[in-house]
C-alpha cells in the first residue's frame, strides 16, 4: 500500500501540469481584465500605453508597467494557489513535490 501511495504521488506532479497550464492562462485573462478596469479607473483612459508608443512619457508608461506587473503577480498566485489546494483537497497530495514552486 505505501509503494502505491510514493507512486502515485510521484506522478501527481506530471498529472498536475495541464491544470497548470489551464490556470496559467486564465489567470492571464482574469488579470489582462483586471488590469484595463483598472488603468480605466484611473487614467479615464480604455488603452493603456504601450513601452513603443512614441506620444506618451515615461512616467505614464512606467506606472502602467508596474501597475499590471502587479496585478498579474497577485492574480496568478491567487489563481496557483487555489488550484493547488483544490488538487490536495481531491488527493491529499500537494501538486509540487519540490519547495520553492514554479520561480
Amino acid at each position: 500500500m505505501a509503494k502505491k501511495d510514493k507512486k502515485a504521488k510521484k506522478k501527481l506532479p506530471m498529472a498536475y501540469k495541464p491544470l497548470g497550464f489551464a490556470l496559467s492562462w486564465t489567470s492571464g485573462t482574469v488579470a489582462k481584465m483586471a488590469f484595463q478596469k483598472t488603468w480605466k479607473l484611473i487614467r479615464h483612459e480604455d488603452d493603456a500605453p504601450d513601452a513603443l508608443d512614441r506620444d506618451r512619457r515615461w512616467g505614464e508608461i512606467l506606472l502602467a508597467a508596474a501597475i499590471q506587473g502587479a496585478i498579474f503577480a497577485v492574480v496568478r498566485s491567487a489563481v496557483d494557489r487555489a488550484g493547488a489546494r483544490a488538487v490536495e483537497r481531491h488527493t491529499g497530495s500537494w501538486p509540487v513535490q519540490e519547495p520553492g514552486g514554479r520561480d
